[in-house]
């Protein structure tokens, strides 16, 4: 987001500007920075005739206003002539500034207006729970198969509103989002709205404070009204005391290099008070200064965990764009329909470039690409891996340098080495902003600096941050790695030196890459994910040939891509997790090599059995979790014999399972460790998993055990659930039905048919259906060595909770008479609405069909087949007016 440049008069010297720079705190982890686009901003102008009044006054005053914290869209009171003049011209100000589109979407010489292209954003409430330390790709990717029917969608300028079943006030909302999804814009796209007076506007002034601006002043002791005349110096000389609701708005929390302590902080709730900006910060967050203050904090997934869940009341995820978002998106960038359509067509046949439109930044480089060659009508091949398009990407811009400066010293050869070897050097230290020494380091000067940014301003930024000093950073983190991909290949290429590992001696690219392979499987961040797939897919003959315009050495041969892609193949026969073997698989795609996943696909038209190797189940799954959005059923019968599967072919499909709606499990050698690795599935949050069918696997009680920990998980979302034949005793029907107390409202449906429960079983489970949370539907207890006592309690736990049940199988069980008359008192009660009733083989006679007489008025299907009552008892029981049965199984 852009943010004012502040006034640093009465604050440090430019000596110790410099010094503050050069300090550096420690790099903290890749996945916890990030990279904006955004261009500096300019300060607000200084308003003449202002009454000059302390701004703490204001401030104070919209502390003590606790109650007043839920926006509305309705306008506040009248408020003096000269605080609403000054508001009118605070609101001109922050619309010149924010109007055009920032970063990587404007052409400097022709800008765009943001409300012109704007796209909604998907923005839901809450996000996917989990920790995820895969590289940010591959959570794009996994939420592109999420499910969107239970999630709660919230529109960009409503995240301070309550939703219709929420009656506390909203102060401090947490959004998280990946790298270059839309969260800076949204944030630009909220002010821009306020400013032009169209929502919000009970909120009366709003203060943008990027965290990359604050790392900068971390030395500095100042006040909270201190900070804020530095960043907006209006305020020091305008008329406010009438103002009662501000939002202060900081934004790429994973930018901030200081770490925020909330637990060893000096408390500060003055805001004449002069502490640190951390601890300012943290106060502010906290609700010790401004306690009626909103507060919008932006941040990648990895960092967010710094703010305590206590000081957040709102939690929203930004998720892109959706697929009706990503074509409209297009066709509001291309004015030309016709090239808008053949660009999305072209990108929905390529489902991996599809995925990745879910990211706002690469929807505008897919744009740039293939307007360019589709418009041109250029030769070649149209971009269809993530290295092809890039590389476009990348020659166009150097092509519009060429243009823009004909007077260039260096070529583009150095020139593109230099900005490499800073992608490189600074994507392993863990920083996606960075600062002038950081440049020294790799042999560019300010001026270079100055000419890389002014020509390369699609791909290389600098700005002004807080004391006028200079921050730089690349447009967005995947343009970064693209480049230091290109530094690691062109360096070993040019001086036969691997920059990913000093330490040894390489002889060919393809040793490179085989350590390139290591070093990421051994990643627990995923952060070399992306760079290796840019490193493989620029050894490609076809990509060297591009890369020729540029760079004298480009070559590999064709045996080193082979012995690369041999080595990948074996890292996949193993054990591997499956985020790391869907990489790999990624990998292959770019090297042209999609053998394994062809075979795959041959093996599943052919419609044949045969055991498959390790390799081939991990193609399976990389087929099954790319090939289609949404799994709605995943039966493992189809693919394999479950009997013979193996034990870990059961555990790489996990994923599989999790991403579909419905799986099936049967007869396989299901060991204690896959109910593990099921009970993570049932407890994950972004599971879409909510039918499982696990019967005749013989586990037993410790098997039951693993399913009720992931079934109590509140994330838990399973509507069906069968365990036929599972070799539940009474013993871990206990742990499941407590499993399932604790988390009763999902379930509609549950079969323990065939599983020695007994009557102290279903005892256990009559504790659950009298639950009145408990909305289960279907009800199977065939053959579960049940007798009348059994049936007794079931059936008085119904008559508490009779309302909910459709269909009770209780087949095959010793009830008798007895149990049958207890079910009639169920039947009668005026609240039941059971449908299906099968009484097969349960030793019913004439006396306990006559019992069901006057019951039937509710029943359309019932199965007492088995059983010896005679004609008198089956006509004892059709006599019944009120019946209406339209199935009888005698």
């Amino acid at each position: 987001m852009e943010s004012p440049a502040l006034d640093t008069e009465n604050v440090t010297p430019a000596s110790k500007t410099r010094k503050l720079q050069r300090k550096r705190s420690g790099s903290p982890e890749h996945s916890c920075v990030s990279m904006k686009s955004d261009a500096s901003m300019d300060s607000p102008g200084n308003f003449k005739n202002a009454d000059y009044l302390f701004v703490n006054s204001v401030l104070q005053k919209s502390g003590d206003r606790r109650e007043k914290n839920i926006i509305t869209a309705t306008g506040h009171d009248p408020e003096p002539a000269a605080v609403n003049e000054f508001q009118k011209k605070f609101k001109l100000n922050l619309v010149k500034k924010f109007q055009c589109l920032n970063g990587v979407m404007i052409n400097l010489e022709n800008r765009t207006l943001l409300n012109e292209i704007y796209t909604e954003l998907y923005i839901t409430e809450g996000d996917s729970g989990d920790v995820n330390k895969e590289h940010e790709v591959r959570q794009i990717e996994a939420a592109s198969r999420r499910t969107t029917t239970e999630e709660t969608p919230i529109k960009c300028n409503d995240i301070f509103k309550p939703l219709s079943d929420q009656d506390k006030p909203i102060r401090t909302v947490l959004t998280k989002g990946v790298a270059g999804i839309g969260k800076t814009v949204s944030v630009q796209k909220f002010i821009l709205d306020w400013a032009e007076g169209k929502v919000n506007q009970d909120v009366q002034l709003i203060f943008p404070l990027p965290f990359r601006e604050l790392n900068l002043m971390k030395d500095q002791k100042l006040s909270l009204m201190d900070l804020l005349h530095v960043c907006f110096k209006e305020t020091k000389e305008t008329e406010m005391s009438s103002l009662e609701k501000v939002l202060f708005i900081f934004d790429g929390l994973d930018e901030y290099r200081f770490p925020l302590d909330f637990q060893n902080t000096e408390r500060v709730c003055d805001v004449t008070e002069s502490a640190s900006v951390h601890l300012l910060l943290i106060n502010l967050i906290k609700g010790n200064l401004l306690p009626s203050a909103l507060i919008w904090i932006t941040s990648r997934p990895a960092a967010a965990d710094q703010i305590p869940s206590e000081c957040v009341h709102r939690i929203t995820e930004v998720r892109g764009f959706n697929d009706p978002q990503k074509e409209e998106y297009f066709r509001k960038r291309i004015s030309d329909q016709s090239l808008a359509n053949k660009i999305i067509t072209h990108l929905k046949s390529l489902r991996s470039l599809y995925i990745m439109c879910h990211i706002p930044v690469f929807c505008w480089i897919s744009a740039t690409v293939l307007e360019r060659m589709l418009d041109e009508a250029e030769s070649g091949e149209m971009p269809k891996t993530l290295t092809q398009m890039y590389t476009h990407f990348l020659i166009i811009q150097t092509n519009i340098i060429r243009e823009k400066y004909s007077k260039k010293q260096e070529s583009d050869e150095e020139m593109l080495l230099k900005l490499g070897q800073l992608a490189f050097q600074q994507l392993i230290k863990g920083n996606l902003i960075f600062y002038e020494e950081d440049l020294r380091e790799c042999g560019i000067d300010v001026r270079e600096a100055a000419v890389y940014s002014g020509v390369c301003t699609q791909i290389f930024r600098e700005e002004f941050g807080l004391h006028q000093s200079k921050v730089y950073c690349f447009v967005h983190l995947s343009i970064q790695e693209h480049l230091a991909a290109l530094y690691v290949h062109l360096t070993f290429m040019k001086e036969k030196r691997n920059v990913l590992v000093q330490s040894r001696v390489f002889k060919t690219i393809s040793d490179v890459h085989k350590s390139a392979v290591d070093q990421a499987l051994e990643s627990q961040t995923g952060h070399l994910d992306l760079i290796l797939r840019f490193l493989l897919g620029l050894s490609l003959e076809s990509n060297q040939k591009l890369l020729h315009a540029l760079v004298t050495h480009t070559g590999s041969s064709s045996q080193s891509k082979e012995e690369t892609v041999q080595y990948i193949k074996k890292k996949i026969s193993e054990d591997l997790p499956t985020e790391k073997s869907i990489n790999l698989f990624h990998c292959l795609n770019e090297l042209g090599d999609n053998s394994l996943v062809e075979q795959i696909q041959r093996y599943l038209k052919s419609g044949k059995q045969r055991n498959l190797t390790s390799s081939l189940w991990s193609a399976l799954v990389f087929v099954l979790l790319t090939s289609e959005p949404e799994l709605d059923e995943f039966d493992l019968s189809k693919y394999a014999n479950t009997k013979k599967i193996t034990a870990l072919a059961l555990l790489k499909v996990m994923p599989v399972i999790a991403a579909s709606s419905k799986a099936i499990i049967q007869h396989a050698t299901l060991k204690e460790k896959h109910c593990e690795a099921l009970a993570s599935v049932l407890g994950s949050e972004s599971s879409r998993l909510r039918e499982l069918d696990l019967s005749w696997n013989k586990l037993g009680h410790s098997g039951v055990q693993w399913l009720s920990a992931g079934l109590k998980d509140p994330h838990c979302k399973l509507e069906a659930l069968r365990l036929c034949g599972f070799d539940v005793s009474d013993e871990g029907c206990a742990a499941l039905t407590s499993a399932l107390r604790s988390n009763p409202s999902h379930l509609r449906e549950l079969d323990l048919s065939y599983n020695k429960i007994g009557d102290a079983g279903v005892k256990c489970l009559s504790a659950l259906l009298e639950n009145p949370h408990c909305k289960l539907e279907i009800l199977w207890l065939q053959y579960c060595d049940l007798s009348g006592e059994g049936c007794a309690a079931l059936t008085s736990a119904l008559r508490s909770n009779p309302s909910h049940l459709r269909e009770l199988n209780l087949s095959q069980n010793k009830l008798g008479d007895s149990g049958v008359k207890s079910l009639s008192a169920v039947l009668e009660n005026p609240h039941c609405k059971l449908e299906i009733l099968r009484l097969s083989k349960c030793g019913i006679s004439v006396e306990g069909c006559a019992a069901l007489r006057s019951k039937l008025s509710h029943l359309r299907e019932l199965d007492l087949s088995g059983n010896k009552m005679g004609d008198s008892g089956v006509k004892t029981g059709l006599e019944n007016s009120h019946c209406k049965l339209k199935t009888m199984r005698l």
